[in-house]
């Protein structure tokens, strides 16, 4: 079983920046997509993608963080990263990480989940 810790979080003003990164340990991920999935207050168990990094390093984002948020991935360090620019008050969530399910999966079901980090934006 693969385990997923996020870290990263804090508290900014809008406009700024964080980077969040995200460390599996236990086995190799670089065969797995991975994502980055965020719950707004207040809306119970619902988790939002955020975006996704495949095997082969295609991604994909939501629409609304397009041009200001960046996945990445180092495999050699076994890690996922979001850089957040430009942050908003909406983007305030717990922001989680997750593996695929399957090795070269198509990032439609994630397995391992990290037990998140904060990211609260003030305006």
């Amino acid at each position: 079983q693969v385990q997923m810790a996020e870290s990263g979080g804090g508290s900014v003003q809008a406009g700024g920046s964080l980077k969040l990164s995200c460390v599996a340990s236990g086995s190799s991920t670089s065969r797995y997509c991975l994502g980055w999935f965020r719950q707004p207050p207040d809306s119970g168990n619902g988790r939002e993608k955020v975006a996704f990094i495949d095997s082969d390093g295609t991604t994909n984002y939501t629409d609304s963080v397009k041009g200001r948020f960046i996945i990445s991935r180092d495999n050699a360090k076994n890690t996922l990263y979001l850089q957040m620019n430009d942050l908003k008050p909406e983007d305030t969530a717990m922001y989680f990480c997750a593996l695929d399910r399957y090795n070269y999966g198509s990032c439609l079901d994630f397995g391992s989940w990290g037990q998140g980090t904060q990211v609260t934006v003030s305006s």
